[in-house]
């Protein structure tokens, strides 16, 4: 069964505005995770997209990854956006989910970078964001499907060693 809300939380070697940025900016999100080129517009009601690198482009895919609105900014503190995927034609039917980034310095722990997913009504997505087709013997470069948790280690790993925990 699918939690309706998948809350993923990590502790990060960095300060709150470098993880907002690596959220944030394209230099950034090209990087670590599935990769892909956020473009925000990061105002109540802005859009934002994630556009294909150039990898994807040259596995044959075009359009974008990911489509949603933004519901709040506060940087380097909240972020809430509507999300959908749609590289996946049974994904993109799905409704728009909701993610919120909480991002706090904490005294002794680093930053607290909390991602929570709220999936009501796409079972699809959540399966996915949680993990759950998950390939531990994934090759390189191919999609190993840890969801949320597998994006949050690459970001953490990136900030904090400057590498990531997934080579191509």
């Amino acid at each position: 069964m699918t939690n309706t809300v998948q809350v993923n939380r990590i502790y990060i070697k960095a300060t709150p505005e470098r993880i907002w940025e690596a959220i944030t900016k394209p230099e950034w999100t090209q990087k670590y995770g599935y990769t892909g080129l956020v473009d925000f517009d990061l105002k109540p009601g802005g859009k934002h997209r994630t556009h294909p690198t150039q990898e994807y482009i040259d596995g044959g895919y075009t359009g974008d990854l990911i489509d949603g609105e933004v519901l709040e900014a506060d940087p380097p503190r909240k972020l809430v956006i509507t999300w959908k995927l749609l590289m996946d034609p049974a994904m993109a039917d799905e409704p728009y989910t909701t993610v919120t980034y909480d991002i706090e310095a904490t005294q002794t722990a680093g930053t607290r970078l909390t991602v929570t997913h709220d999936v009501t009504g796409a079972p699809l997505t959540g399966a996915m964001v949680g993990g759950e087709h998950e390939d531990i013997n994934a090759e390189p470069g191919e999609s190993a499907g840890g969801g949320w948790a597998w994006i949050l280690s690459d970001l953490k790993s990136l900030l904090e060693t400057g590498d990531v925990i997934v080579s191509a």
